[in-house]
């Protein structure tokens, strides 16, 4: 049976950020050892992640939503309750009118979930922001009468969609996303394709792959060639870009890791895909990620571990561009799941 709440519902001890934070720093596991990704840094000539101008500009409306998937990094659900304030997405205007970034991404949860989600789209277009990402899971579109307004208001606004849809086969991904989603998830990608989406060059439509199980995703064009054959075939489907992405080992997918028996295995697996060559494009290097309730972080994993940005600076209501540019990058034994292999960012591979 699939589960129907979060793990912070079900009162899970086990996945506080704190405790894993804890399982992740440890580093012995009977006969083998992971080294320390500092340390690995150093070992590679490289005393810290680089920090660059900020480019990107990700904001977490909430951790609500519709579904509860099995590897979900947020451990979001109808349950959860947070939800940014207008106080604070007032915050987060004054600090994007400041800091000017080439993108601003939007993400929850569902961050449609937000009630507030439409008049900040509209703020957002008011100060000239040319590219919004929504990270949409497409099934809202469905939940209620609420949200069935949504395709054509992204399309008025062009905004750009980025759906997660992890197989282009209705037995995998509901495995991994819940029981009917990949139905829903088809027929919400038609109604964007009738809109225009993944045709006119304003209205990108992007797909995000990631893993099953405990494994590295596959070759990114190889998989987007795959996902483009079989969702044209099969659905007359068409779409911009197929993004992969490593699951990394926080929530629910480190949950499922230890339960599975294969958390020692994956993470020797990410430790030995090391790939030096991803430390300069990170996603946490030009990106700043804003929790529902204000607090700065390097990435939105790092805010699901509550690890704070090394900088006086903790908070939106705070925010400074040349503070900002004096932080360190916080990290942590996760950090294995963006410099495997090609890497991996919320815009896919980095190498």
């Amino acid at each position: 049976m699939k589960r129907k709440i979060s793990f912070k519902a079900q009162r899970k001890v086990s996945v506080l950020p704190e405790n894993q934070l804890g399982l992740l720093n440890k580093t012995n596991f009977g006969d083998s050892s992971i080294p320390i990704f500092n340390d690995k840094l150093i070992e590679n000539n490289c005393q810290k992640l680089p920090v660059k101008d900020l480019k990107v500009f990700q904001i977490n409306l909430g951790y609500m939503c519709n579904q509860v998937c099995d590897h979900c990094h947020v451990d979001a659900g109808p349950d959860r309750k947070e939800i940014m304030t207008w106080d604070t997405i007032k915050e987060c205007l004054v600090a994007i009118e400041e800091s000017k970034p080439e993108i601003v991404d939007l993400t929850g949860g569902a961050p449609e979930m937000n009630p507030n989600f439409r008049e900040f789209i509209l703020a957002l277009k008011k100060i000239n922001i040319k590219k919004i990402i929504v990270r949409s899971n497409l099934t809202i579109f469905f939940a209620n009468n609420n949200y069935s307004d949504l395709p054509n208001f992204f399309r008025d606004n062009e905004i750009h969609v980025i759906s997660s849809l992890p197989c282009y086969t209705k037995e995998n991904t509901d495995n991994q996303r819940g029981d009917g989603v990949f139905n829903k998830s088809i027929e919400a990608l038609v109604v964007l394709n009738s809109l225009g989406y993944g045709k006119k060059p304003s209205l990108k439509l992007d797909l995000v792959y990631n893993p099953g199980g405990a494994n590295l995703p596959g070759d990114q064009a190889s998989l987007e060639k795959d996902y483009k054959n079989e969702l044209f075939k099969n659905f007359g489907i068409v779409f911009n870009d197929l993004f992969t992405m490593t699951n990394m080992p926080i929530s629910r997918f480190l949950d499922y890791l230890i339960v599975s028996g294969n958390y020692e295995t994956y993470m020797n697996t990410l430790v030995n895909s090391f790939n030096p060559s991803t430390l300069n494009e990170l996603m946490c290097t030009n990106t700043i990620s804003v929790s529902w309730d204000g607090t700065l972080y390097d990435c939105d994993f790092n805010q699901m571990l509550e690890l704070p940005i090394k900088s006086p600076l903790k908070h939106i209501s705070e925010f400074s561009v040349s503070a900002l540019a004096k932080r360190e990058i916080s990290t942590s034994q996760h950090c294995y799941g963006c410099t495997a292999g090609s890497g991996s960012s919320c815009q896919g591979t980095v190498v």
